[in-house]
């Protein structure tokens, strides 16, 4: 890599690293340690192929989907329990019930599979649609979307509390939408 190559890669880490770390942490279900490695394997891979990569921040992305979604392929589960830090308060203002939300959220989206949890971040967080998703996992839309549907009623079984917390909680609990059969007699 020459002079002006190395000064361009080299400012592209400065700029985008923490939003790419953030994703990282969400795809890795909030283990920091796991997301660091996930982001230093991609910086690696487009470092060595910088000159040939015309949207950098997208292919950095591209290679952290894909090496999560060889995490979740392996056979072996995670050795390892890491515990979320709580996030800094933002200056200024009381930010309680959004740090909770967060802080409830990365448990409850820890809990879920590398699949399941790979999915809702690529759908909700970096609001891509869904035959993007199934692209980057190789796999059908509908196969994105009933794992999304199974992702998210998963979600709300493990972390219940996130309708409270949730945008909207003021409103009251929301109407139930129970599907299920109902005998009618006469």
């Amino acid at each position: 890599m020459d002079a002006d190559a190395q000064e361009d890669f080299r400012r592209f880490v400065a700029n985008r690293s923490s939003a790419l770390l953030r994703t990282a942490v969400l795809l890795s279900g909030g283990d920091r340690h796991a997301a660091e490695d996930l982001l230093q394997n991609a910086l690696i891979k487009a470092a060595g192929r910088w000159h040939r990569i015309e949207e950098p921040e997208a292919y950095v992305r591209q290679v952290l989907y894909r090496q999560q979604i060889s995490r979740w392929r392996l056979k072996w589960p995670r050795r390892e329990l890491s515990v979320a830090d709580p996030p800094e308060p933002a200056a200024g203002r009381d930010t309680t019930s959004s740090a909770e939300l967060r802080l409830v959220l990365r448990q409850a989206l820890a809990r879920l599979t590398d699949r399941q949890r790979t999915v809702l971040v690529l759908r909700y967080f970096e609001d891509l649609p869904e035959a993007e998703v199934a692209r980057l996992l190789g796999c059908s839309v509908g196969t994105v979307r009933s794992t999304t549907h199974r992702s998210l009623a998963r979600l709300r079984a493990l972390a219940p509390e996130l309708t409270a917390l949730g945008p909207g909680a003021e409103r009251g609990p929301r109407p139930s939408r129970d599907n299920s059969p109902v005998e009618v007699r006469p």
